[in-house]
């Protein structure tokens, strides 16, 4: 049984191929999903009475262990997200390094919760995913 690969993505100038199979409306779709998804964790809740905005992120995270490891994950599905958009690997380091940082920083009790309020890289990667569509004129 032989297996064949097929990819979408085009290591040569590091961007999806025409053929990749995603039309205009698909991509903004996903982009979408990620967008609501990056607002829950990071910018979804406020206190009220003050312009203060948290998320999920920092309320999952302060149990001990497990709700690092979530969000973690969480913020990893959009990384992986925006990798099979097609992103290059010098915006995809970006978007690791801050889900390692927000991840290890997150996982030190207290200062990683006030981390997780302040440093929001679900939001900062989700900027990083549409300055890219924008450029490359995919948004």
């Amino acid at each position: 049984m032989t297996r064949t690969y097929d990819y979408d993505y085009d290591f040569a100038t590091g961007s999806l191929r025409e053929s990749a199979g995603l039309d205009r409306a698909e991509r903004r779709a996903i982009v979408e999903r990620l967008e609501r998804l990056s607002i829950l964790l990071d910018t979804a809740l406020v206190i009220p009475g003050t312009n203060f905005r948290f998320g999920a992120d920092a309320l999952i995270g302060l149990f001990p262990g497990i709700g690092d490891v979530i969000t973690t994950a969480l913020a990893g599905y959009i990384v992986y997200e925006a990798h099979r958009l097609g992103v290059p690997r010098r915006i995809l380091a970006r978007m690791i390094a801050n889900v390692a940082l927000d991840g290890m920083v997150g996982a030190v009790p207290l200062a990683g919760d006030v981390l997780d309020v302040m440093f929001r890289a679900n939001r900062r990667n989700m900027r990083l995913l549409r300055g890219w569509l924008e450029r490359e004129g995919l948004a």
